[in-house]
């Protein structure tokens, strides 16, 4: 276990040396990696999003695609066409670019519901369906989407249903001083110099040993808890959140808090998952899942430090 363990220290080390100051994002990618999940990452341009998702591919030896969304995206763009061959009097099957092991669906809030519904069958199945048949991806599929914060202008808010299959939403911020100054000396040949050190095989291996990981029966209960906690009307649901929050979190949220805490106690070396684990990640799991009331937004509350909150009461 310890032997792999130092493999992932390797490949984040490594993706530290061009990616400067985004250690979290990082970690989460490589998370999304071991446990198979679709990871959201937003953050103002320029911040190493795409950089980090295309590192994290080379080092983890992944096909990889990355689509950047337009307004003028079509579905087809995505997951592919039937195409008719004259000569033959027959159509064929034309695949997109979602056809590969790592997508990176860059700026994926610029173009609008239809093209980003194009990936839901996809993220949620692992297949795509093309006329009147449908195809298997390969294994691991994950999808890994960049966005930029709302309020800039030509974003459009992804479906709620779509949010729900990220397992993840991860906040970029600006590098610290020193960071951002060795931004300066990196070389842009560094990308195609990574060398891959995981693998697919590896790669399973790996999500095998954290899925073993122990999970006590009280801390299965506390995560469906805190779930529940986030839905008006529960039994389990705060007082002083009424009419606050609109909407709770979905079934997957437990699943997601339950799969990343392992992650999270095997990268700690540990083969238990604690509270704290669990607590580190309520954010970014629970974050885009909860949907806050219009009076809560016009008062100013973030949905991230609500959610803490209900996770802190119920541990």
């Amino acid at each position: 276990m310890s032997e792999i363990r130092e493999k992932i220290e390797t490949v984040l080390s490594s993706a530290k040396k061009i990616v400067f100051g985004q250690d979290e994002m990082l970690e989460a990618i490589i998370a999304a990696l071991v446990c198979e999940g679709h990871l959201l990452i937003e953050g103002m341009p320029g911040l190493g999003k795409t950089l980090s998702v295309s590192a994290m591919s080379k080092l983890c030896d992944l096909d990889f695609n990355r689509i950047q969304f337009t307004p003028d995206l079509l579905p087809s763009d995505l997951v592919g066409t039937m195409i008719y061959n004259q000569k033959k009097e027959e159509f064929s099957t034309k695949f997109g670019p979602i056809f590969t092991q790592l997508v990176l669906a860059d700026e994926i809030n610029r173009s609008p519901a239809k093209v980003q519904s194009a990936l839901l069958e996809a993220m949620a199945e692992k297949q795509v369906t093309i006329g009147d048949k449908s195809y298997k991806l390969k294994s691991p599929f994950v999808v890994m989407a960049t966005q930029n914060p709302i309020e800039q202008e030509g974003t459009y808010n992804l479906p709620e249903a779509q949010l729900d299959r990220f397992m993840m939403k991860v906040l970029v911020d600006y590098p610290d001083f020193q960071s951002e100054k060795s931004i300066l000396d990196l070389k842009m040949a560094s990308l195609g110099e990574l060398q891959p050190i995981l693998n697919t095989e590896m790669l399973t291996g790996l999500k095998e040993t954290v899925d073993s990981i122990f999970v006590d029966e009280k801390l299965k209960d506390i995560i469906i808890k805190i779930v529940h906690a986030t839905r008006p009307g529960n039994e389990f649901f705060k007082s002083k959140y009424d009419g606050a929050i609109m909407a709770g979190a979905s079934p997957r949220a437990a699943l997601w808090l339950y799969r990343i805490s392992k992650f999270k106690a095997f990268m700690e070396g540990k083969d238990y998952v604690s509270p704290e684990h669990v607590l580190s990640i309520s954010k970014a799991v629970l974050g885009h899942r909860v949907i806050l009331s219009y009076e809560a937004i016009i008062d100013k509350m973030n949905v991230r430090d609500v959610v803490y909150d209900i996770a802190c009461e119920c541990l």
